[in-house]
Protein backbone atom coordinates (compact mmCIF):
# COMPACT_ATOMS: atom_id res chain seq x y z
CA UNK A 1 0.00 0.00 0.00
CA UNK A 2 1.39 3.58 -0.28
CA UNK A 3 -0.06 7.11 0.21
CA UNK A 4 -0.11 9.87 -2.89
CA UNK A 5 3.65 10.50 -2.16
CA UNK A 6 5.73 7.37 -1.24
CA UNK A 7 9.14 8.07 -3.17
CA UNK A 8 10.82 11.27 -0.81
CA UNK A 9 13.93 12.82 -2.74
CA UNK A 10 17.39 11.72 -2.36
CA UNK A 11 18.56 15.22 -0.65
CA UNK A 12 15.20 17.02 0.79
CA UNK A 13 16.96 19.92 0.67
CA UNK A 14 17.65 19.93 -2.82
CA UNK A 15 13.85 18.96 -3.18
CA UNK A 16 14.92 16.95 -6.59
CA UNK A 17 13.39 14.24 -7.79
CA UNK A 18 15.65 11.36 -7.97
CA UNK A 19 16.40 9.55 -11.26
CA UNK A 20 14.82 5.70 -10.76
CA UNK A 21 13.15 3.45 -13.46
CA UNK A 22 9.68 2.98 -13.65
CA UNK A 23 9.42 -0.78 -12.18
CA UNK A 24 11.61 0.85 -9.06
CA UNK A 25 9.75 3.87 -8.82
CA UNK A 26 6.21 1.71 -8.44
CA UNK A 27 7.42 -0.71 -6.05
CA UNK A 28 8.53 2.01 -3.69
CA UNK A 29 5.71 4.22 -4.16
CA UNK A 30 2.99 1.80 -4.94
CA UNK A 31 0.90 4.28 -7.40
CA UNK A 32 -2.05 3.85 -5.36
CA UNK A 33 -4.20 6.97 -4.57
CA UNK A 34 -6.54 7.85 -1.84
CA UNK A 35 -10.24 7.79 -3.44
CA UNK A 36 -11.81 10.51 -3.43
CA UNK A 37 -15.22 9.36 -1.68
CA UNK A 38 -12.77 8.03 0.99
CA UNK A 39 -11.39 11.08 1.15
CA UNK A 40 -15.13 12.84 1.88
CA UNK A 41 -15.79 10.22 4.27
CA UNK A 42 -12.64 11.10 6.53
CA UNK A 43 -12.65 14.54 6.03
CA UNK A 44 -16.55 15.11 6.74
CA UNK A 45 -15.75 12.90 10.40
CA UNK A 46 -12.68 14.96 10.82
CA UNK A 47 -13.03 19.01 9.68
CA UNK A 48 -16.32 19.75 12.53
CA UNK A 49 -15.61 23.61 12.40
CA UNK A 50 -15.66 26.57 10.21
CA UNK A 51 -12.50 27.51 13.03
CA UNK A 52 -10.87 24.44 12.55
CA UNK A 53 -7.13 23.94 11.36
CA UNK A 54 -6.15 21.53 9.53
CA UNK A 55 -2.99 19.53 8.81
CA UNK A 56 -2.07 17.09 6.41
CA UNK A 57 1.79 15.88 7.00
CA UNK A 58 2.28 14.27 3.16
CA UNK A 59 0.04 16.05 0.84
CA UNK A 60 0.65 14.62 -1.93
CA UNK A 61 -1.53 15.65 -4.85
CA UNK A 62 -3.32 17.94 -2.18
CA UNK A 63 -7.23 15.13 -2.55
CA UNK A 64 -7.12 15.60 1.31
CA UNK A 65 -6.70 19.44 0.99
CA UNK A 66 -9.37 20.26 -1.06
CA UNK A 67 -11.64 18.38 0.50
CA UNK A 68 -10.97 19.88 3.93
CA UNK A 69 -11.04 23.13 2.15
CA UNK A 70 -14.46 22.18 0.23
CA UNK A 71 -15.66 20.73 3.89
CA UNK A 72 -14.61 24.11 5.30
CA UNK A 73 -16.82 26.37 2.64
CA UNK A 74 -19.55 24.17 3.24
CA UNK A 75 -19.20 25.25 7.21
CA UNK A 76 -19.08 28.49 6.80
CA UNK A 77 -15.59 29.86 6.31
CA UNK A 78 -14.33 32.45 3.87
CA UNK A 79 -11.96 31.03 0.95
CA UNK A 80 -8.90 33.74 2.33
CA UNK A 81 -10.16 32.15 5.68
CA UNK A 82 -9.70 28.32 4.91
CA UNK A 83 -6.52 29.09 3.22
CA UNK A 84 -4.69 30.16 5.95
CA UNK A 85 -6.29 26.89 8.45
CA UNK A 86 -5.22 24.43 5.79
CA UNK A 87 -1.28 23.50 5.68
CA UNK A 88 0.04 20.94 4.09
CA UNK A 89 3.47 19.60 3.90
CA UNK A 90 4.76 17.63 0.86
CA UNK A 91 8.49 17.18 0.00
CA UNK A 92 8.53 16.30 -3.86
CA UNK A 93 8.44 19.62 -5.95
CA UNK A 94 6.07 18.26 -8.45
CA UNK A 95 3.67 16.94 -5.97
CA UNK A 96 3.59 20.33 -4.04
CA UNK A 97 3.04 21.90 -7.39
CA UNK A 98 -0.36 19.53 -7.65
CA UNK A 99 -1.30 19.98 -4.28
CA UNK A 100 -1.10 24.06 -4.79
CA UNK A 101 -2.80 23.69 -8.12
CA UNK A 102 -6.07 22.06 -6.72
CA UNK A 103 -6.42 23.95 -4.14
CA UNK A 104 -6.54 27.21 -5.95
CA UNK A 105 -9.29 25.59 -8.03
CA UNK A 106 -11.51 25.47 -4.36
CA UNK A 107 -9.74 28.53 -2.65
CA UNK A 108 -8.61 30.99 -5.32
CA UNK A 109 -4.90 32.31 -4.77
CA UNK A 110 -5.27 31.73 -1.18
CA UNK A 111 -5.05 27.84 -1.35
CA UNK A 112 -1.49 28.18 -3.00
CA UNK A 113 -0.24 29.45 0.29
CA UNK A 114 -1.30 26.64 2.07
CA UNK A 115 1.47 24.01 0.95
CA UNK A 116 4.60 24.05 2.32
CA UNK A 117 7.62 22.40 0.23
CA UNK A 118 9.98 20.28 2.53
CA UNK A 119 10.66 17.29 4.84
CA UNK A 120 7.55 16.93 7.32
CA UNK A 121 10.59 15.71 9.75
CA UNK A 122 11.77 19.07 9.39
CA UNK A 123 9.33 21.08 9.69
CA UNK A 124 8.47 19.41 12.87
CA UNK A 125 11.57 20.78 14.20
CA UNK A 126 12.38 23.91 12.91
CA UNK A 127 8.83 24.81 11.78
CA UNK A 128 6.78 27.57 13.70
CA UNK A 129 5.23 25.80 16.59
CA UNK A 130 1.85 25.67 15.49
CA UNK A 131 -1.33 23.68 16.94
CA UNK A 132 -4.13 22.13 14.69
CA UNK A 133 -7.39 21.18 15.62
CA UNK A 134 -7.18 17.47 13.37
CA UNK A 135 -4.59 16.29 11.07
CA UNK A 136 -5.94 13.85 7.73
CA UNK A 137 -3.87 11.76 5.48
CA UNK A 138 -2.68 8.82 4.04
CA UNK A 139 1.40 8.76 4.93
CA UNK A 140 3.83 7.07 3.71
CA UNK A 141 3.91 3.42 3.68
CA UNK A 142 7.89 2.91 3.53
CA UNK A 143 10.43 0.20 4.54
CA UNK A 144 13.51 2.24 7.21
CA UNK A 145 15.64 0.87 4.44
CA UNK A 146 14.21 2.60 1.59
CA UNK A 147 13.66 5.78 3.90
CA UNK A 148 16.75 8.23 3.00
CA UNK A 149 18.97 10.40 5.12
CA UNK A 150 18.01 13.03 6.24
CA UNK A 151 14.69 12.30 6.48
CA UNK A 152 15.45 9.23 8.44
CA UNK A 153 17.59 9.96 11.00
CA UNK A 154 14.71 13.13 12.05
CA UNK A 155 11.57 10.54 11.92
CA UNK A 156 13.57 8.34 14.43
CA UNK A 157 14.48 11.51 16.54
CA UNK A 158 11.18 12.39 16.83
CA UNK A 159 10.36 8.90 17.40
CA UNK A 160 12.98 8.83 20.59
CA UNK A 161 10.99 13.17 21.86
CA UNK A 162 7.92 11.32 22.03
CA UNK A 163 9.15 8.03 24.25
CA UNK A 164 9.12 5.65 21.37
CA UNK A 165 11.86 3.30 20.39
CA UNK A 166 12.19 2.69 16.43
CA UNK A 167 14.19 -0.23 15.16
CA UNK A 168 15.04 -1.21 11.28
CA UNK A 169 11.49 -2.86 11.45
CA UNK A 170 9.52 0.47 11.73
CA UNK A 171 7.94 1.39 9.16
CA UNK A 172 7.76 5.09 7.85
CA UNK A 173 4.02 5.66 8.43
CA UNK A 174 4.49 5.03 12.38
CA UNK A 175 6.50 8.64 13.06
CA UNK A 176 4.01 10.28 10.86
CA UNK A 177 1.17 9.59 12.56
CA UNK A 178 3.07 10.32 15.60
CA UNK A 179 4.41 13.19 14.43
CA UNK A 180 1.22 14.41 13.22
CA UNK A 181 -0.61 13.81 16.97
CA UNK A 182 2.19 15.68 18.32
CA UNK A 183 0.89 19.16 16.66
CA UNK A 184 -3.19 18.21 17.28
CA UNK A 185 -4.16 20.84 20.16
CA UNK A 186 -6.08 18.87 23.09
CA UNK A 187 -9.23 17.53 22.22
CA UNK A 188 -7.77 17.22 18.32
CA UNK A 189 -8.37 14.15 15.80
CA UNK A 190 -7.05 12.32 13.91
CA UNK A 191 -8.21 10.67 10.55
CA UNK A 192 -5.85 8.33 8.25
CA UNK A 193 -5.63 5.45 6.36
CA UNK A 194 -3.06 3.14 7.54
CA UNK A 195 -2.09 -0.45 7.37
CA UNK A 196 -3.72 -2.90 8.77
CA UNK A 197 -0.09 -3.61 10.45
CA UNK A 198 -1.30 -1.40 12.97
CA UNK A 199 -3.24 -4.16 14.52
CA UNK A 200 -0.59 -6.83 14.83
CA UNK A 201 3.17 -6.58 13.95
CA UNK A 202 5.44 -5.91 16.85
CA UNK A 203 6.92 -3.18 15.62
CA UNK A 204 3.59 -1.22 15.62
CA UNK A 205 2.88 -1.97 19.34
CA UNK A 206 4.01 0.99 20.88
CA UNK A 207 1.72 2.91 18.48
CA UNK A 208 -1.39 1.12 19.87
CA UNK A 209 -0.13 2.18 23.26
CA UNK A 210 0.69 5.61 22.10
CA UNK A 211 -2.63 6.57 20.53
CA UNK A 212 -4.25 4.59 23.37
CA UNK A 213 -2.36 6.61 25.46
CA UNK A 214 -3.29 10.21 23.99
CA UNK A 215 -6.82 9.33 22.69
CA UNK A 216 -10.08 9.32 24.55
CA UNK A 217 -11.44 7.09 21.77
CA UNK A 218 -10.07 5.26 18.79
CA UNK A 219 -12.73 4.20 15.70
CA UNK A 220 -10.85 1.55 13.16
CA UNK A 221 -13.13 0.78 10.00
CA UNK A 222 -11.81 -2.69 8.31
CA UNK A 223 -13.17 -4.62 5.29
CA UNK A 224 -11.97 -7.62 3.47
CA UNK A 225 -12.56 -5.65 0.39
CA UNK A 226 -9.45 -3.23 -0.15
CA UNK A 227 -9.74 0.49 -0.30
CA UNK A 228 -7.37 1.18 -3.22
CA UNK A 229 -7.39 -0.84 -6.84
CA UNK A 230 -4.14 -3.05 -7.27
CA UNK A 231 -2.96 -2.41 -3.43
CA UNK A 232 -1.30 -5.98 -2.04
CA UNK A 233 -1.84 -4.54 1.55
CA UNK A 234 -5.02 -4.36 3.87
CA UNK A 235 -5.40 -1.28 5.15
CA UNK A 236 -7.73 0.74 7.76
CA UNK A 237 -9.31 3.80 8.42
CA UNK A 238 -8.25 5.15 11.97
CA UNK A 239 -10.13 7.88 13.40
CA UNK A 240 -8.83 9.27 16.85
CA UNK A 241 -10.46 12.10 18.64
CA UNK A 242 -10.53 13.35 22.14
CA UNK A 243 -6.83 14.08 22.17
CA UNK A 244 -5.62 14.65 25.73
CA UNK A 245 -3.36 17.23 27.33
CA UNK A 246 -0.87 14.48 28.11
CA UNK A 247 -0.21 11.15 27.76
CA UNK A 248 -1.80 8.52 30.45
CA UNK A 249 -1.43 5.04 30.72
CA UNK A 250 -4.34 5.00 32.92
CA UNK A 251 -6.31 6.55 30.60
CA UNK A 252 -9.81 4.41 30.16
CA UNK A 253 -9.28 4.78 25.73
CA UNK A 254 -12.68 3.63 24.34
CA UNK A 255 -11.54 1.17 21.68
CA UNK A 256 -14.21 0.16 18.86
CA UNK A 257 -13.48 -1.72 15.42
CA UNK A 258 -15.96 -1.91 12.96
CA UNK A 259 -15.59 -4.19 9.94
CA UNK A 260 -17.84 -4.30 6.79
CA UNK A 261 -17.95 -6.68 4.04
CA UNK A 262 -17.18 -3.45 1.09
CA UNK A 263 -15.76 -0.25 0.93
CA UNK A 264 -19.40 0.85 0.35
CA UNK A 265 -20.90 -0.39 3.67
CA UNK A 266 -18.14 1.55 5.53
CA UNK A 267 -18.31 4.42 4.14
CA UNK A 268 -22.44 4.63 3.69
CA UNK A 269 -22.66 4.73 7.61
CA UNK A 270 -19.27 6.19 8.73
CA UNK A 271 -19.26 9.68 9.51
CA UNK A 272 -22.52 10.64 10.45
CA UNK A 273 -22.69 7.88 13.17
CA UNK A 274 -19.30 8.97 14.31
CA UNK A 275 -20.46 12.14 14.75
CA UNK A 276 -23.89 11.42 16.42
CA UNK A 277 -21.78 9.44 19.60
CA UNK A 278 -22.74 6.07 18.32
CA UNK A 279 -19.77 3.40 19.80
CA UNK A 280 -19.78 -0.10 20.27
CA UNK A 281 -19.26 -2.06 23.22
CA UNK A 282 -16.23 -0.71 25.28
CA UNK A 283 -13.27 -2.95 24.76
CA UNK A 284 -11.05 -1.88 27.85
CA UNK A 285 -7.15 -1.51 26.44
CA UNK A 286 -4.04 -3.86 27.50
CA UNK A 287 -1.62 -2.13 25.73
CA UNK A 288 1.41 -3.58 27.30
CA UNK A 289 1.06 -6.65 24.83
CA UNK A 290 -1.70 -7.92 23.23
CA UNK A 291 -2.10 -7.06 19.62
CA UNK A 292 -5.53 -4.84 18.51
CA UNK A 293 -6.70 -8.13 16.36
CA UNK A 294 -8.20 -8.77 19.20
CA UNK A 295 -10.66 -6.26 19.06
CA UNK A 296 -12.07 -7.82 15.60
CA UNK A 297 -14.21 -10.05 19.00
CA UNK A 298 -17.06 -8.88 21.05
CA UNK A 299 -16.26 -7.83 24.67
CA UNK A 300 -17.44 -10.88 26.15
CA UNK A 301 -14.76 -13.18 23.78
CA UNK A 302 -11.85 -10.74 24.67
CA UNK A 303 -12.31 -10.95 28.13
CA UNK A 304 -12.50 -15.25 28.14
CA UNK A 305 -9.38 -14.77 26.42
CA UNK A 306 -7.75 -12.47 28.78
CA UNK A 307 -9.13 -14.66 31.62
CA UNK A 308 -7.97 -18.10 30.35
CA UNK A 309 -3.89 -16.38 29.87
CA UNK A 310 -4.48 -15.89 33.74
CA UNK A 311 -5.69 -19.31 34.24
CA UNK A 312 -2.81 -21.05 36.53
CA UNK A 313 -3.68 -23.95 34.68
CA UNK A 314 -3.19 -22.41 30.96
CA UNK A 315 0.50 -21.74 29.72
CA UNK A 316 2.24 -21.05 26.87
CA UNK A 317 4.41 -22.89 24.42
CA UNK A 318 7.50 -21.80 25.64
CA UNK A 319 6.56 -23.36 28.65
CA UNK A 320 7.28 -26.98 27.16
CA UNK A 321 9.29 -26.13 23.92
CA UNK A 322 11.27 -23.38 22.12
CA UNK A 323 11.13 -22.45 18.29
CA UNK A 324 13.34 -21.64 15.89
CA UNK A 325 13.21 -20.90 12.30
CA UNK A 326 13.95 -24.01 9.93
CA UNK A 327 17.59 -24.02 7.97
CA UNK A 328 18.34 -20.86 6.22
CA UNK A 329 20.15 -22.00 2.82
CA UNK A 330 20.62 -18.81 0.64
CA UNK A 331 19.85 -20.69 -2.90
CA UNK A 332 17.50 -23.28 -2.22
CA UNK A 333 17.90 -24.41 -5.74
CA UNK A 334 21.45 -25.26 -4.92
CA UNK A 335 21.15 -26.42 -1.34
CA UNK A 336 17.78 -28.73 -1.67
CA UNK A 337 17.89 -31.73 -3.80
CA UNK A 338 16.03 -34.39 -5.27
CA UNK A 339 17.04 -38.05 -4.84
CA UNK A 340 18.01 -37.71 -9.02
CA UNK A 341 20.17 -34.53 -8.38
CA UNK A 342 22.10 -36.65 -5.12
CA UNK A 343 22.85 -39.57 -7.40
CA UNK A 344 23.74 -37.51 -10.62
CA UNK A 345 26.30 -35.38 -8.78
CA UNK A 346 27.18 -38.14 -6.03
CA UNK A 347 26.43 -36.20 -3.27
CA UNK A 348 24.90 -39.28 -0.85
CA UNK A 349 27.52 -38.47 1.55
CA UNK A 350 26.40 -34.58 2.31
CA UNK A 351 22.35 -35.57 1.77
CA UNK A 352 20.58 -34.79 4.91
CA UNK A 353 16.85 -35.95 4.52
CA UNK A 354 14.77 -32.66 4.21
CA UNK A 355 11.13 -31.35 4.77
CA UNK A 356 11.08 -28.46 2.26
CA UNK A 357 7.57 -27.49 1.70
CA UNK A 358 4.66 -27.69 4.31
CA UNK A 359 2.46 -29.55 1.70
CA UNK A 360 5.06 -32.58 2.82
CA UNK A 361 3.02 -32.78 5.76
CA UNK A 362 0.11 -34.36 5.44
CA UNK A 363 -0.83 -35.70 9.29
CA UNK A 364 0.20 -35.44 12.86
CA UNK A 365 3.06 -37.01 12.29
CA UNK A 366 5.73 -37.65 9.06
CA UNK A 367 7.23 -40.85 9.02
CA UNK A 368 10.42 -42.37 7.40
CA UNK A 369 8.23 -44.48 4.75
CA UNK A 370 6.65 -40.86 3.94
CA UNK A 371 9.64 -39.15 3.12
CA UNK A 372 11.40 -42.30 0.80
CA UNK A 373 8.16 -42.00 -1.10
CA UNK A 374 8.18 -38.46 -1.59
CA UNK A 375 11.71 -38.94 -2.73
CA UNK A 376 10.17 -41.46 -5.28
CA UNK A 377 8.16 -39.26 -6.68
CA UNK A 378 10.65 -36.49 -7.45
CA UNK A 379 10.42 -34.68 -4.26
CA UNK A 380 13.51 -32.42 -3.33
CA UNK A 381 13.83 -33.94 -0.03
CA UNK A 382 17.29 -33.98 0.63
CA UNK A 383 19.57 -30.96 2.04
CA UNK A 384 23.52 -30.31 0.28
CA UNK A 385 25.06 -30.43 3.88
CA UNK A 386 28.87 -29.84 4.48
CA UNK A 387 29.55 -30.51 8.12
CA UNK A 388 31.23 -26.75 9.52
CA UNK A 389 32.89 -28.90 11.27
CA UNK A 390 35.01 -30.27 8.87
CA UNK A 391 36.45 -26.77 8.17
CA UNK A 392 34.77 -27.58 4.62
CA UNK A 393 36.61 -30.59 3.49
CA UNK A 394 34.53 -32.13 0.48
CA UNK A 395 35.71 -35.30 -1.76
CA UNK A 396 36.04 -35.39 -5.45
CA UNK A 397 32.39 -35.39 -6.57
CA UNK A 398 31.39 -32.87 -4.04
CA UNK A 399 34.03 -29.86 -5.21
CA UNK A 400 32.62 -30.06 -8.53
CA UNK A 401 29.09 -29.42 -7.85
CA UNK A 402 30.55 -26.78 -5.12
CA UNK A 403 32.32 -25.38 -8.46
CA UNK A 404 29.13 -25.40 -10.50
CA UNK A 405 27.70 -23.58 -7.53
CA UNK A 406 30.74 -20.98 -8.00
CA UNK A 407 29.96 -20.97 -11.66
CA UNK A 408 26.55 -19.92 -11.25
CA UNK A 409 27.04 -17.52 -8.89
CA UNK A 410 25.41 -18.83 -5.88
CA UNK A 411 28.87 -17.98 -3.81
CA UNK A 412 27.96 -14.01 -4.28
CA UNK A 413 24.43 -14.22 -2.72
CA UNK A 414 24.74 -12.31 0.58
CA UNK A 415 23.57 -15.43 3.06
CA UNK A 416 26.49 -17.46 1.04
CA UNK A 417 28.86 -14.52 0.65
CA UNK A 418 29.52 -14.12 4.63
CA UNK A 419 29.84 -18.05 5.55
CA UNK A 420 33.34 -19.13 5.43
CA UNK A 421 33.26 -21.93 3.28
CA UNK A 422 30.06 -20.16 1.38
CA UNK A 423 28.64 -23.78 1.23
CA UNK A 424 28.50 -24.79 4.95
CA UNK A 425 24.96 -23.72 5.86
CA UNK A 426 24.81 -23.51 9.51
CA UNK A 427 22.45 -24.15 12.60
CA UNK A 428 21.51 -27.62 10.90
CA UNK A 429 19.74 -29.82 13.08
CA UNK A 430 17.07 -32.14 13.51
CA UNK A 431 13.84 -31.11 15.47
CA UNK A 432 11.36 -33.23 17.20
CA UNK A 433 8.07 -31.42 15.41
CA UNK A 434 7.68 -29.28 12.50
CA UNK A 435 5.47 -26.43 12.88
CA UNK A 436 3.67 -24.41 9.94
CA UNK A 437 4.68 -20.82 9.45
CA UNK A 438 1.62 -19.72 7.66
CA UNK A 439 -0.89 -21.55 7.74
CA UNK A 440 -4.38 -21.76 6.18
CA UNK A 441 -6.50 -23.32 8.33
CA UNK A 442 -5.29 -24.72 11.98
CA UNK A 443 -2.02 -24.13 13.30
CA UNK A 444 -0.63 -27.21 12.47
CA UNK A 445 2.52 -28.94 14.44
CA UNK A 446 4.04 -32.33 13.04
CA UNK A 447 5.88 -34.68 15.22
CA UNK A 448 9.43 -35.21 13.22
CA UNK A 449 9.69 -39.32 13.25
CA UNK A 450 12.05 -38.89 10.99
CA UNK A 451 16.01 -37.44 10.78
CA UNK A 452 15.17 -34.56 8.58
CA UNK A 453 15.84 -31.05 9.12
CA UNK A 454 13.59 -28.40 7.41
CA UNK A 455 13.92 -25.38 5.22
CA UNK A 456 13.01 -21.71 6.59
CA UNK A 457 9.49 -22.04 5.63
CA UNK A 458 8.47 -24.46 8.09
CA UNK A 459 9.52 -23.83 11.70
CA UNK A 460 11.54 -26.26 14.09
CA UNK A 461 10.25 -27.27 17.50
CA UNK A 462 12.74 -28.80 20.44
CA UNK A 463 10.85 -30.00 23.23
CA UNK A 464 12.13 -29.40 26.46
CA UNK A 465 11.49 -32.22 29.38
CA UNK A 466 7.75 -32.73 27.44
CA UNK A 467 7.23 -35.89 25.59
CA UNK A 468 6.95 -34.77 21.93
CA UNK A 469 3.89 -36.93 21.16
CA UNK A 470 2.12 -35.74 24.48
CA UNK A 471 2.92 -31.92 24.00
CA UNK A 472 1.84 -32.17 20.01
CA UNK A 473 -1.27 -33.80 20.89
CA UNK A 474 -1.84 -31.32 23.46
CA UNK A 475 -2.06 -28.68 20.81
CA UNK A 476 -4.99 -29.69 18.91
CA UNK A 477 -7.54 -27.70 20.90
CA UNK A 478 -9.91 -25.11 20.12
CA UNK A 479 -7.84 -22.46 22.76
CA UNK A 480 -4.66 -22.91 20.92
CA UNK A 481 -6.38 -22.56 17.65
CA UNK A 482 -8.18 -19.31 19.11
CA UNK A 483 -4.39 -17.84 20.17
CA UNK A 484 -3.09 -18.40 16.99
CA UNK A 485 -5.19 -16.36 15.38
CA UNK A 486 -4.78 -13.49 17.97
CA UNK A 487 -1.00 -14.04 18.53
CA UNK A 488 -0.35 -14.46 14.36
CA UNK A 489 -0.50 -11.60 11.84
CA UNK A 490 -2.41 -12.07 8.29
CA UNK A 491 -1.07 -10.01 5.02
CA UNK A 492 -2.93 -10.81 2.68
CA UNK A 493 -4.06 -13.77 0.78
CA UNK A 494 -5.54 -15.47 3.30
CA UNK A 495 -2.59 -17.12 5.07
CA UNK A 496 -1.98 -16.82 8.81
CA UNK A 497 1.82 -16.42 9.73
CA UNK A 498 3.34 -17.28 13.18
CA UNK A 499 6.78 -16.17 13.95
CA UNK A 500 9.08 -17.86 16.49
CA UNK A 501 8.02 -15.50 19.22
CA UNK A 502 4.83 -15.44 18.23
CA UNK A 503 4.60 -19.15 18.51
CA UNK A 504 5.56 -19.38 21.71
CA UNK A 505 2.92 -17.30 23.14
CA UNK A 506 0.46 -19.63 22.03
CA UNK A 507 -1.56 -20.84 24.77
CA UNK A 508 -1.52 -25.09 25.65
CA UNK A 509 -1.86 -26.28 28.62
CA UNK A 510 0.64 -25.79 31.81
CA UNK A 511 0.59 -29.50 32.45
CA UNK A 512 0.30 -31.52 29.38
CA UNK A 513 -3.32 -33.49 29.45
CA UNK A 514 -4.28 -36.87 28.34
CA UNK A 515 -4.64 -35.94 25.18
CA UNK A 516 -6.19 -38.08 22.08
CA UNK A 517 -3.25 -40.20 21.08
CA UNK A 518 -1.21 -38.05 18.39
CA UNK A 519 -1.23 -41.49 16.58
CA UNK A 520 -5.21 -41.37 16.41
CA UNK A 521 -4.89 -37.79 16.02
CA UNK A 522 -2.69 -38.58 13.05
CA UNK A 523 -5.11 -40.66 11.19
CA UNK A 524 -8.11 -38.38 11.61
CA UNK A 525 -6.14 -35.51 10.32
CA UNK A 526 -5.27 -37.16 6.87
CA UNK A 527 -8.90 -38.08 6.39
CA UNK A 528 -10.03 -34.57 6.60
CA UNK A 529 -11.84 -35.11 10.12
CA UNK A 530 -9.71 -32.56 11.78
CA UNK A 531 -13.15 -30.78 13.65
CA UNK A 532 -13.20 -34.51 15.71
CA UNK A 533 -10.27 -34.62 17.01
CA UNK A 534 -10.40 -30.71 18.17
CA UNK A 535 -13.93 -31.16 19.55
CA UNK A 536 -12.64 -35.04 21.40
CA UNK A 537 -9.57 -32.93 22.75
CA UNK A 538 -11.36 -29.92 23.87
CA UNK A 539 -13.70 -32.34 26.33
CA UNK A 540 -10.58 -34.65 27.35
CA UNK A 541 -7.75 -30.95 27.32
CA UNK A 542 -9.64 -28.39 27.73
CA UNK A 543 -12.88 -29.29 29.87
CA UNK A 544 -11.41 -32.47 32.22
CA UNK A 545 -7.90 -30.29 32.61
CA UNK A 546 -8.42 -27.29 32.39
CA UNK A 547 -12.04 -27.18 34.02
CA UNK A 548 -13.28 -25.03 31.28
CA UNK A 549 -16.58 -25.06 30.45
CA UNK A 550 -18.63 -26.20 27.44
CA UNK A 551 -19.91 -22.63 26.93
CA UNK A 552 -16.16 -21.38 27.24
CA UNK A 553 -15.20 -24.86 24.65
CA UNK A 554 -17.63 -23.35 22.33
CA UNK A 555 -16.80 -19.69 22.76
CA UNK A 556 -13.37 -20.66 21.06
CA UNK A 557 -14.69 -22.65 18.61
CA UNK A 558 -16.51 -19.16 17.65
CA UNK A 559 -13.46 -17.14 18.08
CA UNK A 560 -10.84 -19.33 16.29
CA UNK A 561 -13.47 -19.58 13.06
CA UNK A 562 -14.40 -15.71 13.26
CA UNK A 563 -10.94 -15.07 12.66
CA UNK A 564 -10.15 -17.74 10.56
CA UNK A 565 -12.82 -16.65 8.26
CA UNK A 566 -12.47 -13.05 8.14
CA UNK A 567 -8.75 -13.42 6.80
CA UNK A 568 -9.48 -16.09 4.18
CA UNK A 569 -12.77 -14.11 3.10
CA UNK A 570 -10.27 -11.38 1.91
CA UNK A 571 -8.35 -14.31 0.09
CA UNK A 572 -11.59 -15.15 -1.97
CA UNK A 573 -12.51 -11.52 -2.42
CA UNK A 574 -8.85 -11.24 -3.92
CA UNK A 575 -9.50 -13.58 -6.31
CA UNK A 576 -13.00 -12.91 -7.44
CA UNK A 577 -11.83 -9.88 -8.10
CA UNK A 578 -8.74 -10.91 -10.29
CA UNK A 579 -11.06 -12.86 -12.55
CA UNK A 580 -13.63 -10.36 -13.29
CA UNK A 581 -11.07 -7.91 -13.93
Amino acid sequence: MASQTELWATDPSSMSRPQIDPETLDKLRGGYYTPEEVVRWLTAWAVRSADDEILEPSCGDGVFLAAAAERLRELGASKARAGKQLTGIEIIPEEAAKSAARLRTVLGRPGAKSIRCGDFFEWLEDGPARRFDCAIGNPPFIRYQNFPEPSRSRAMALMGRQGLRANKLTNIWVPFVVGAISRLRPGGRLAFVIPAELLQVTYAGQLRSYLADWFSSIQIFACNDLFFERAEQEVLLLLAEGRLERPSPENRCRIELTEAPTVEDVLASAPEAALNGRRGQRKTVRHDSEKWLKYFLTAREISLMRRLRELPEVGVFADHAEVDVGVVTGRNAFFVLSREQVTEHGLGDYAVPLVGRSSQLVGAVIKPRELRELGEAGEKVFLFFVDPQTNGALNADARKYVQRGEKDGVHKGYKCSIRDPWYTVPSVWRPDCFLFRQIYDFPRIVLNATKAVSTDTIHRVRCGTAAPEQFAANLYTHLTAASAEIEGRSYGGGVLELEPTEAEHLLVPRTLADAMPLTEVDRLVRLGKLDEVLLENDRRVLRDQLGLSARDCTMLRRIWEKMRDRRRSRSRRGRRRAASG
